[in-house]
């Protein structure tokens, strides 16, 4: 009678646990990430799953030494989760990035070691892959960056995915600033993927870099028209706007309507369309 209780309390404790692992996932979506956690930390039983999400949260609310403690214990407890190890990476590269010049070294090198982990688990994880391409773009030598290493990778990219082969291939092209064949392997990306409207703003984006303000406007009004209401679009074409110091009032109402939209954790962050109105009030 007592284990039937037993196995019954258990059970009860599993499915409510379920259930409040999966009303997390949706306020995480919703980018309620503050009340994720809330949900989250109330589960009795924490196990690898609701560790990654509880780190998950606290990156995306910029607590990158309580992110990078939560995944830790996710990737302990699922030490195969390619998931786990890339989002683990991502904490210690913002830590690295936001640490003092004596720490950062070390953060670093962590991120590198969990991105080539992460891509040791699963080959053809892209985002594990573009993330471990960055790194080999902006990391100096002694801490493992090299164009040679991003080569690889952006060709390994290219064998799963054309339009993000390019990209890559674009990305590094930037770095060695051949920007002709960088441009080149935008378009190209765009041709591959015609329906996604990120890569028109990849292009949007690097023309603008190289001061061809008219042609990157021409990019994303092609934007535009395909998906008037896309988040990203919107946060673009503010960006876009203020980087040129024109129409700053359409600017500053497409960043508070940008900031009353619905979002999605791949969106950008409300808080830098906050840091964009700001610079476009003057502040």
């Amino acid at each position: 009678m007592r284990v039937s209780v037993l196995l019954a309390g258990w059970a009860w404790v599993a499915f409510a646990s379920s259930a409040e692992l999966d009303r997390a996932h949706k306020l995480y979506d919703a980018t309620d990430f503050e009340q994720s956690l809330k949900v989250l930390q109330a589960v009795p039983q924490k196990d690898a799953e609701v560790w990654e999400l509880i780190g998950r949260n606290y990156y995306m609310l910029t607590d990158y030494h309580r992110a990078s403690e939560a995944l830790e214990k996710a990737a302990a407890g699922d030490p195969g989760n390619s998931r786990v190890a890339l989002w683990l990476g991502r904490a210690f590269g913002r830590r690295a990035e936001t640490s003092s010049v004596f720490t950062a070294p070390r953060y670093a090198s962590k991120a590198h070691q969990w991105f080539e982990k992460a891509v040791e688990l699963n080959p053809k994880n892209l985002e594990a892959l573009s993330d471990l391409l960055e790194y080999y773009l902006e990391a100096p030598g002694f801490l493992g960056g090299g164009f040679d290493k991003a080569q690889r990778v952006a060709s390994q990219m290219s064998e799963i995915d054309a339009a993000e082969g390019h990209w890559a291939q674009a990305k590094l092209a930037e770095k060695r600033k051949e920007f002709r064949s960088a441009e080149e392997q935008l378009r190209r990306a765009v041709e591959a993927s015609p329906h996604a409207v990120g890569r028109v703003l990849d292009l949007a984006r690097f023309l603008a870099k190289q001061g061809r303000f008219i042609e990157a406007k021409e990019n994303l009004a092609k934007a535009e028209k395909a998906s008037p209401n896309e988040p990203k679009v919107i946060y673009t074409k503010a960006d876009l706007l203020i980087q040129q110091k024109q129409d700053l009032q359409v600017a500053r109402d497409l960043l508070k309507r940008y900031m009353n939209m619905k979002l999605s954790p791949e969106d950008p962050p409300r808080t830098d369309a906050r840091k964009l109105l700001k610079m476009a009030e003057g502040s």
